[in-house]
């Protein structure tokens, strides 16, 4: 029997049966205010790094703080969820004002990593997206293969737990929603929390590897400090 002649149903690709459809319509929610999310953090670093009207630092990180603090104080329920997305709104701009210091420090080294760990943090989500969907529930899920990297054991241990944390929080996710739990907003900012901060790493670990490499700068300038 040949195997290539075999049909594929391509549409039942993008069929979740062991998902609900409450829980479906949950994850659109999650997922379009992370959108949403995104376009406000990038807001706030563009106040930052371009206008220069908020600066990024211990101030900016105490609001966002005090943002995510209120809202989850905040109950979740319909009369509040226009307060709780203003909320939301406020935290997402505000930690983007905050990634200010880091976008500094990574332009000074080379602009473009910016845009490779944005591209490799949204690869890392989709995959790790599709991964939960797909699994069956409350089943324990590997990644195959092997990371090829010239990088120390310690930090590769690092990316993998970065990476497997993750994909519990998606899967964590996906199991509040079917255990009834429809909190779109505060789990948007699971999901925009674990983006940020995967994202925050990638910038860092290329912007040190570019600059300890003597090939990437052909002239010495002066760079700024590496934010905590």
């Amino acid at each position: 029997m040949n195997v290539f002649d075999r049909n594929i149903n391509i549409d039942a690709l993008f069929k979740f049966s062991q998902i609900s459809h409450s829980t479906q319509v949950h994850l659109k929610n999650v997922y379009s205010s992370l959108t949403v999310c995104m376009f406000l953090a990038a807001a706030g670093s563009y106040v930052h790094v371009v206008m220069r009207l908020f600066q990024g630092g211990v101030l900016s990180v105490l609001c966002s703080l005090g943002m995510m603090f209120w809202l989850a104080m905040t109950p979740h329920s319909p009369d509040t969820e226009k307060k709780r997305l203003a909320i939301l709104a406020g935290f997402a701009f505000l930690t983007g004002v905050g990634l200010g210091p880091t976008l500094d420090f990574v332009i000074a080294i080379n602009p473009s990593i910016i845009v490779t760990a944005f591209m490799g943090t949204s690869v890392i989500f989709i995959c790790f997206t599709l991964s939960a969907l797909y699994a069956k529930r409350r089943a324990y899920l590997f990644l195959g293969g092997t990371l090829m990297s010239g990088l120390s054991i310690l930090f590769l241990m690092s990316v993998m737990n970065m990476f497997f944390g993750s994909l519990m929080l998606f899967k964590l996710i996906i199991e509040k929603a079917e255990n009834g739990d429809k909190d779109y907003v505060w789990h948007c900012v699971d999901l925009f929390l674990d983006f940020i901060t995967i994202f925050r790493k990638l910038m860092v670990i290329l912007a040190l590897n570019d600059k300890i490499n003597p090939e990437s700068h052909r002239h010495s300038t002066k760079l700024p400090s590496l934010p905590l």
